[in-house]
């Protein structure tokens, strides 16, 4: 049985999406399914680069398709990216699909499952959604693409409820998206959770000694409460800057206080506007690097003593910041700012790792990250569990096990309607 995946970007790009579905493709390459990937040519960050048409990279038969190169810093320009893309890889999938196969849609670019879906049907396969995002939703509660929030909305939102109904699976990455799908009309029996991963085995707690970054960083003996990834129109950074004021505003008065350093490291559309304000509140205490590969990133990750994860309360059961995964992998505690009720908050309370904070609470948060400070061993307990719990349901593994479960269920699916076929014409 032939796996196929749709998305835009995969190996050698380092975009998240292409990360988890690299790491899929890869690994059930090993464990012998035959395994196809539509992409396009492009890298995430380098939107002129163009990789090679067609590759076979550990064991996964790549097709890259041609689109437009425009990138993502013009909204109408992205949408004409997408656009390329949809009827490339429609024309791809429609030229190598088989009866039998089974053809997983991401989520990168929205909405692909809508031309996947009946391609998918008319050969003959077997069709999955991989959910990362609920889109048009998404776009509504980030205000962006106009158009999407006008006239097109309730369109775009029936024909993505009906791909998602007509799908014989559908996976979502968490239990909140879980809820949001089944109230869109989708059956329990097409739907399974399966969480996003890290490599537990790639991404290790380090000794904040022996750790070369916070060297070569000189963050000396700082308390460091980090942050790591995309900071975009998700998150928000009012509630950080705050806290980061008050902080300062108590150095000479507490020790610790004056010893707690943020670090920001990575990218976004909300990463310059966070070190313009920082400036404009002549706030000291605020460092910022750029992304680091993805070989280092256990040394990236285990810089900081506390990392903060947030996410709009508007955006739960739409997303789920994946970010968490590597900070638990890395022995870190994790405050999270946003919905008490929210995906990341319930795992930090079902695990003990961590602290939630309200959108808006800058005392809260400059308050629970003081007493971390105060109270180091607190925190490694913390960071202890936040790691065994990852070992046990967010290793790679655990997901590669999840996956192959999902593929033989939907194997005997497929034999199922096979023998039905065969049947039916028997008997006429």
């Amino acid at each position: 049985m032939r796996v196929l995946f749709l998305n835009r970007f995969f190996y050698p790009d380092h975009s998240a999406t292409s990360q988890m579905l690299s790491d899929l493709a890869f690994g059930l390459a090993r464990a012998g399914y035959p395994v196809t990937v539509i992409t396009s040519r492009q890298l995430y960050d380098a939107p002129r680069d163009q990789l090679a048409a067609r590759e076979r990279i550990e064991g996964v038969d790549v097709f890259r398709v041609w689109t437009s190169r425009f990138g993502r810093s013009n909204l109408a320009l992205r949408a004409i990216d997408y656009l390329t893309f949809y009827l490339s890889a429609s024309w791809a999938l429609l030229s190598r699909v088989r009866r039998g196969d089974v053809v997983v849609a991401k989520t990168d670019p929205p909405m692909i499952s809508v031309l996947a879906a009946p391609i998918a049907k008319l050969r003959g396969a077997l069709f999955v959604n991989w959910l990362q995002d609920i889109f048009p939703e998404v776009a509504k509660a980030v205000e962006v693409g106009g158009a999407v929030t006008g006239w097109t909305y309730r369109p775009l939102q029936s024909l993505r409820n009906a791909s998602l109904r007509a799908a014989d699976m559908n996976i979502v990455i968490g239990d909140r998206m879980a809820e949001l799908v089944m109230s869109l009309g989708v059956d329990n029996s097409r739907l399974r959770i399966i969480p996003n991963w890290t490599n537990c085995g790639d991404i290790r707690p380090i000794d904040q000694g022996s750790n070369k970054l916070r060297s070569k960083w000189e963050l000396g003996s700082a308390f460091v409460v980090g942050y790591s990834g995309n900071l975009g129109r998700a998150h928000e950074i009012d509630t950080i800057l705050a806290a980061a004021a008050s902080i300062e505003q108590k150095r000479g008065r507490s020790e610790e206080a004056s010893h707690i350093v943020w670090l920001f490291v990575g990218g976004g559309a909300l990463f310059e506007p966070l070190k313009r304000e920082a400036q404009v509140r002549k706030l000291t205490s605020l460092q910022f690097q750029n992304y680091q590969p993805r070989e280092i990133l256990a040394e990236a990750l285990s810089v900081a003593n506390v990392h903060l994860v947030s996410l709009k309360a508007e955006l739960e059961g739409l997303i789920v910041p994946s970010k968490f995964y590597g900070v638990a992998a890395a022995g870190r505690p994790t405050i999270f700012i946003g919905d008490r009720d929210g995906e990341i908050a319930r795992y930090l309370t079902r695990i003990g790792c961590g602290f939630v904070v309200d959108i808006g609470d800058g005392e809260g948060l400059a308050k629970r990250i003081l007493e971390l400070a105060e109270n180091g061993e607190a925190a490694k307990d913390m960071g202890r569990r936040a790691r065994e719990y990852c070992e046990q349901h967010f290793d790679r593994k655990q997901a590669a096990l999840a996956w192959d479960a999902v593929l033989t269920e939907l194997k005997v699916k497929k034999n199922y309607r096979e023998s039905r076929t065969m049947l039916d014409s028997s008997a006429s």
